[in-house]
């Protein structure tokens, strides 16, 4: 490209970058609006999106705008936690002592699962046929869509966190009794029970592989375990105040965490090595997740709002505003195109 063709080309970044902020300063478009206007203005100019720093962070801000597009308006009780059905047409989300599952097209609820105590965790099986929840006792109750087919008993204290692997064969949770135990789905018997944290196991997760398990604890530390043998492999160590939540990467190569010393962590499994570090000063975190990008994340702290952050970088990209009390829980829908959130307002909210 000869000195005219890059002049013309920086003229033209120039009108594009102008315009991209006329639209800011007086117009909020929706996400598909401007994307569709700077992809035609990328095409016309054969402009690739990271030519320019400056120019690729604007781009970046619009292409990745999140709004709000549905409310479901809860008028009882304050929602704990959210979850998305793995084909993404429903959502399941619990309140003081049921389980609600919901149809998103019409924002009817379909089926109510009725237990005796708080429910403060929820998950769907990975094939949608069960969904499990933990009420704020010992137990961990197994439903199979609107029939409860199994309670699983064992813990000596509160379960904190329940989850399926992704085979459905098994399920993994922690409780306040410092234990973790492995459940095995179709006879609900306890398989095994891993001990090693000094205080309550805030959160425990499989690998998608189901050869491991990550737990966090208010003892500050994430555990790396065997499921096959039940042994604590490696511990991570870094965090100065309660860890609230692990898991590990897709490909299993890194764990992510979040705690409330104001921080998200990024792990290397191999080494054990903190190798990211996020700083929220002025808030304490209590769930996170990425986006299907695995480039940026989205997390939720003690207050009303929920923020999307790019890892690399380290900044805040957005903040979701819309709730008018504490955000409980998210959930991102399995397409990565829509998240749904809980909050003590009453309400569900659904952004894409």
């Amino acid at each position: 490209m000869n000195t005219n063709d890059n002049n013309k080309t920086q003229i033209h970044l120039q009108n594009l970058v102008g315009i991209v902020l006329c639209f800011d300063f007086f117009v909020l478009n929706t996400k598909k609006e401007i994307k569709m206007i700077v992809e035609n203005w990328l095409r016309l100019l054969s402009i690739n999106l990271g030519w320019i720093d400056d120019f690729n962070k604007i781009i970046e801000r619009y292409t990745k705008y999140i709004k709000q597009i549905k409310v479901f308006q809860i008028l009882s009780k304050p929602i704990n936690c959210v979850k998305f059905s793995p084909d993404g047409t429903k959502i399941a989300s619990s309140f003081s002592d049921f389980t609600v599952v919901w149809d998103i097209e019409s924002g009817k609820g379909m089926q109510m699962l009725k237990g005796p105590q708080l429910v403060n965790n929820i998950q769907f099986s990975f094939d949608g046929k069960l969904v499990l929840s933990s009420p704020d006792n010992n137990t961990i109750r197994l439903w199979d869509i609107g029939k409860d087919v199994k309670t699983l008993t064992g813990h000596l204290l509160g379960v904190t966190k329940a989850q399926f692997s992704s085979n459905n064969c098994m399920i993994v949770s922690s409780s306040s009794d410092e234990t973790i135990r492995i459940w095995d789905v179709k006879t609900g018997r306890e398989i095994k029970q891993l001990i090693g944290h000094t205080k309550c196991i805030s959160d425990v997760q499989f690998s998608y592989d189901c050869q491991f398990i990550v737990s966090s604890s208010y003892d500050k530390t994430i555990a790396i375990w065997n499921v096959k043998t039940g042994k604590k492999i490696k511990e991570l160590i870094g965090h100065s105040d309660n860890v609230i939540k692990a898991e590990f990467s897709k490909d299993g190569k890194i764990i992510t965490s979040c705690s409330s010393d104001k921080t998200i962590r990024i792990w290397d499994v191999k080494s054990g090595r903190e190798i990211k570090k996020l700083e929220v000063f002025s808030r304490w975190i209590t769930d996170f997740k990425y986006l299907v990008d695995g480039q940026n994340i989205i997390f939720c702290t003690n207050d009303k709002t929920m923020q999307l952050w790019d890892v690399k970088a380290g900044v805040e990209i957005q903040a979701l505003e819309g709730h008018s009390s504490a955000v409980t829980g998210f959930d991102i829908s399995p397409n990565g195109n829509m998240i749904a959130s809980s909050s003590y307002d009453k309400t569900i909210r659904l952004w894409g």
